[in-house]
């Protein structure tokens, strides 16, 4: 094990620790909201009623911009009730509108309804325009950057004065709203910049420039939002997990990541190893694209290790998809695709630490740095050590330890440039270094590789990425932009199972072009492009060796309609060519439709293709005796096996409404998905394991209900029930897929107050298939399902210091202490004819109990 490492990482925390300039407390806030007035003495009423409000220090309100600047601690008050305070007094505001009895009650000096400007000054009847009732009025908000480049403002409010119609702007900042009767004012109003009051003419079609210079400084948001969100606009039912979501659990990898959302599944591939896989849908992870900001994340070789090899502290959000994704991003997608966004040097933390420590003596370091170089250039370097010596952890005493020891070492190192005149770019590159070792409790790496009589593993991982991307947004046409993405990664591993060596190369390149603009009007979008993929592998399975070049150029346009505000449909194509079996096309749809505000109804359809890379995908066969046999078949390109091709259906409805007097939503989804080719797995005999093309059905039905209310202020609770029917064809024999539970339920409770943050998490898992194993001696048998069992993991962490610059937290996994006894066939005779690491149903590890540190400087 390297310790050099760590202590370079602990000795960059103690140079980087300096506080200076964080004198204000991390309690107060700054925020701003459109009030009306109309005189000054508007602004002495709205200024008292605002103070009126403990914890506010301080309130300022003007009359040209007719924004509302408070200070106050967010602990004690919200910038809601202030809000509603100044409606009591008689001004309408952002959050709520004064009562027409209160209003009329002011002096006639103060009557402000029809009659502001965008100045602020009063204007004639004669002067002032009356839209035509339920006029659909459309428009575009952007700001112009310093480079002088129009950027759209996302979920800006665009919001009739005096009312409460309002929308929101989509991601291309355009919005559509339909006026209110005797109303011809808009207010634009965005977080952190001045509301801006526009007069409102016949036109039907507008566009709104935020001014450069208005931006406030030290704005924080105030509001509370969840820490997991749909994204409410998008054809695509997009959820996105907040960092907030992340710190509900240790997450010290993107495996951990996903311990409180109950829609993906996270286990052990085998009981030596430490390789885990998601599930999404009932499928396994190869059938989900992972992507690290719209590049290629870890697949091909990578797909066994890969949630391993992203830390948890790196990432700054994820973003969940079910069901087939955009063609703009490719053609693998099945199940779903899940995009790791990264800390951005331009946003995050100027030091970033977090310190992990369990009671198996598993310990992460991770730190991020970041500077703003000047206007335009920012970095960022990130650097994590994990490392584990102890290798006497046997919970299920079967002699072999439950988790590898060795040392993983990740440093990622990126740029980002924004550049003048709509220009940007980032560049960046990654290193990842692992080295494992596991099998009996005794083996000794030096001494007993390649011995027969104790058995061991070790796995040894070289990575290195490159990735850049630019992209130019046309002056003045912000609809209008052209990007690149590009990626080049080498992965290299080399590892040995017992007596079974695997040897494996990997050289990816990946460049996708992307063009987008509008036909006519913003009602028609569209995004188009070029993209190439290229993967050279070079795998060596005991004396036999597969190498293959798979290159696959492809074009793409997708084509967005969004006649009004809630309802749009994205129809996209691609078509590629596969050197090894030729064209195909990915044609896929998704529509969105919200009949009434708060329901949103989404449809989503098309077709995924991918190769499969049948050692990496299942390394846990390594781990056991069975015997490798591989069907290939005539047109067969990789290892003589076809590629899997799939159909997805899915249809998801999301409802808000109010619980408890909180803001609460319901969700439900069903996704079928069909496969019309796919590589078989065949593990149903206990002394093979065969790989052939599917010949008869396989399919999946997932269904899925969640729920998320506020049952009391600052208790967020999270219900959900899942259910799955996953079948294929082995051997002419429609079965379940084993190790595949049918029946999920799940409850997730998080609580904060005063600096403290509580999160539970129930799991509770139904029975699964087994794979047979009566033609085993009765010894090496095992039942043909598993029992149901439930699993409890729990946090505690609370902020320290006036600023609260640190978190330190404690938490328990497995707090149930359940785990799987009898995990590996013929434990005691691992160079035997029965052994067998592979048949995981549940945890391998038992209780478990950590600690840990985040500290922050912003």
């Amino acid at each position: 094990m390297n310790f050099l490492r760590s202590y370079v990482i602990i000795l960059l925390l103690l140079v980087a620790g300096n506080t200076e300039g964080l004198a204000q407390s991390a309690n107060d806030t700054t925020a701003s909201a459109f009030v009306a007035g109309a005189c000054d003495m508007c602004k002495t009423r709205i200024e008292k009623a605002a103070l009126e409000r403990k914890g506010v220090k301080s309130a300022q309100w003007n009359l040209a911009t007719q924004l509302l600047t408070v200070s106050f601690n967010h602990e004690q008050v919200t910038l809601e009730r202030i809000l509603c305070r100044v409606a009591d007094r008689g001004h309408d505001n952002d959050f709520e509108k004064a009562k027409d009895a209160v209003y009329q009650s002011l002096p006639s000096c103060c009557a402000y309804r029809s009659k502001i400007t965008a100045n602020g000054q009063a204007v004639t009847g004669s002067v002032a325009v009356i839209l035509a009732e339920n006029q659909l009025v459309k428009g575009v908000v952007m700001e112009e950057n310093k480079q002088g480049s129009f950027v759209p403002l996302t979920g800006a409010t665009v919001q009739w004065l005096g009312s409460n119609a309002a929308v929101t702007t989509d991601s291309s900042g355009v919005f559509s709203i339909r006026s209110v009767k005797d109303i011809n004012q808009l207010v634009i109003s965005y977080v952190g910049y001045k509301a801006d009051t526009i007069l409102v003419s016949n036109a039907t079609e507008m566009k709104v420039i935020m001014a450069t210079g208005k931006q406030l400084n030290e704005v924080t948001v105030t509001s509370r939002m969840r820490s997991t969100y749909l994204s409410s606009l998008s054809p695509i039912r997009t959820q996105v997990m907040t960092e907030r979501e992340l710190f509900k659990a240790a997450c010290c990898n993107l495996g951990e990541s996903f311990e409180t959302n109950p829609s993906v599944d996270v286990s052990y591939n085998d009981a030596v190893t430490g390789s885990k896989q998601i599930q999404l849908l009932g499928l396994s992870g190869n059938y989900t694209q992972l992507t690290v900001e719209s590049l290629p994340g870890p697949r091909g070789l990578a797909t066994a290790f890969g949630l391993n090899f992203i830390p948890g502290p790196f990432v700054e959000s994820i973003q969940l998809s079910k069901g087939v994704g955009s063609v703009v991003n490719g053609f693998e997608s099945i199940a779903g695709q899940i995009n790791v966004e990264l800390k951005k040097p331009q946003t995050a933390e100027r030091v970033y630490v977090n310190a992990y420590i369990n009671d198996m003596a598993k310990t992460d370091l991770n730190l991020v740095l970041t500077k703003k170089l000047n206007d335009r250039w920012s970095t960022a370097l990130m650097l994590h050590d994990n490392f584990q010596a102890r290798a006497d952890v046997d919970y299920n005493k079967d002699g072999f330890r439950d988790n590898t020891t060795g040392n993983l070492f990740a440093a990622v190192n990126r740029w980002n440039y924004n550049g003048i005149k709509g220009f940007e770019s980032q560049l960046g590159f990654k290193i990842l270094v692992d080295d494992i070792t596991g099998g009996q409790t005794g083996f000794r790496p030096k001494q007993d590789q390649g011995s027969n009589s104790i058995y061991g593993l070790g796995i040894k991982t070289n990575r290195y990425e490159l990735y850049a991307k630019a992209g130019y947004v046309f002056p003045g046409k912000k609809y209008q932009s052209i990007g690149i993405q590009f990626s080049v990664f080498d992965h290299r591993q080399d590892a040995y199972y017992g007596l079974t060596t695997y040897d494996g190369k990997q050289q990816n390149l990946y460049a996708n072009l992307i063009y987008q603009s509008i036909i006519g009007s913003t009602i028609h979008k569209f995004r188009t492009g070029l993209s190439f993929l290229s993967d050279h592998y070079d795998e060596q399975f005991q004396l036999t060796r597969y190498k293959r070049k798979e290159n696959v150029p492809g074009g793409f346009f997708e084509y967005t309609f969004t006649p009004v505000e809630n309802f749009n449909i994205v129809a996209g194509i691609r078509a590629d060519h596969n050197n090894l079996f030729g064209w195909f096309a990915t044609p896929r749809l998704h529509i969105r439709y919200e009949p009434v505000t708060g329901t949103t109804i989404r449809i989503s359809a098309g077709r995924g293709q991918r190769t499969a890379n049948i050692f990496a995908e299942n390394n846990s066969i390594f781990v056991s005796a069975r015997q490798i046999e591989i069907f290939a078949s005539s047109g067969g390109g990789a290892y003589g096996l076809l590629p899997e091709i799939a159909w997805n259906k899915g249809i998801s409805i999301d409802q808000k409404f109010k619980l408890f007097g909180r803001n609460s939503n319901l969700a439900l989804d069903f996704f079928r998905n069909d496969f019309k080719q796919q590589v078989i797995t065949d593990l149903e005999n206990p002394r093979k394991v065969v790989f052939y093309n599917l010949d008869g059905k396989s399919f999946s039905n997932s269904f899925q209900a969640e729920l998320n209310m506020e049952p009391v202020k600052r208790l967020e609770w999270r219900l959900a029930y899942r259910f799955y029917d996953v079948k294929m064809t082995y051997t002419s024999q429609l079965l379940s897929k084993p190790f595949t539970a049918r029946h999920r339920a799940f409850s997730n409770l998080a609580y904060e107050v005063k600096g403290w943050k509580m999160d539970y998490t129930i799991n509770i898992t139904g029975t699964k298939r087994i794979t047979a194993t009566s033609s085993n001696p009765t010894i090496h048998q095992r039942a043909a399902t598993s029992p149901s069992y439930v699993l409890m993991n729990a946090q505690l962490s609370k902020s320290l210091g006036k600023n609260k610059h640190t978190d330190v937290y404690f938490g328990g996994e497995n707090l149930t202490n359940f785990l799987q006894r009898d995990a590996i066939l013929s434990a005691d005779q691992p160079f035997g004819p029965y052994f067998d690491a592979s048949m995981i149903w549940g945890p391998v590890t038992g209780r478990m109990f950590y600690a840990g540190l985040r500290y922050k400087i912003k």
